[in-house]
């Protein structure tokens, strides 16, 4: 390996080894920085593999749902973009095995059909159902949460800010629009888990 390309490894091993330590404590800068970073390429990829732009936006928060839980898993070794794609593609095989009998991977390997390509791109009356039920769920975890963290959550995610916009229309500081989407996310997760149990 000459000199150049060394460089190039220990660079990109210092990084992933940044970003593990990171989600390791849950650092919500940094989860904001990885949000910025790869979120239109993420769901691009959750598009094309859930083949529905709204089955792909919710599993696209859930990736992120995920990454925050799990974030201690990534260990570094890889890149990660990598770990974060294969979270995403296991979601949306999950989900999809939960709807059909066939895998992902038996679909994407059928030569007949274009992957995940429905014939009629409205979403079918079970996505309806569970994005519906899915809503509501979340609706009535939303609203066991303080305001203030349920309005970042709502603005960021229900609204598609963007942090500084979110900031702007708080009146609040960039670093406790950060601080609470952190903290209200972890709330809701934890109510929405508790819901499941």
């Amino acid at each position: 390996m000459n000199a150049a390309a060394h460089y190039f490894v220990n660079l990109m091993e210092s990084e992933a080894s940044v970003i593990a330590r990171g989600l390791r404590r849950h650092d919500p800068d940094l989860l904001d920085r990885l949000i910025e970073q790869y979120q239109h390429r993420l769901l691009r990829y959750l598009v094309y593999l859930s083949g529905n732009r709204e089955l792909a936006e919710d599993l696209f928060q859930e990736t992120w749902i995920r990454v925050l839980e799990r974030g201690h898993q990534y260990d570094g070794k890889h890149e990660f973009s990598t770990w974060l794609y294969a979270v995403a593609r296991n979601l949306t095989i999950d989900y999809l095995r939960k709807m059909s009998p066939l895998s992902l991977d038996g679909l994407m390997e059928d030569g007949e059909h274009a992957p995940l390509e429905p014939a009629d791109p409205r979403p079918m009356a079970w996505e309806l159902m569970q994005q519906h039920q899915q809503a509501e769920r979340i609706s009535a975890a939303l609203l066991r949460i303080p305001a203030e963290y349920r309005e970042t959550v709502m603005l960021r995610f229900q609204e598609g800010l963007a942090l500084d916009e979110i900031s702007t229309v708080t009146r609040s500081p960039l670093g406790t629009v950060k601080s609470r989407l952190y903290r209200g996310l972890n709330m809701l997760m934890m109510l929405l888990e508790r819901a499941q149990a």
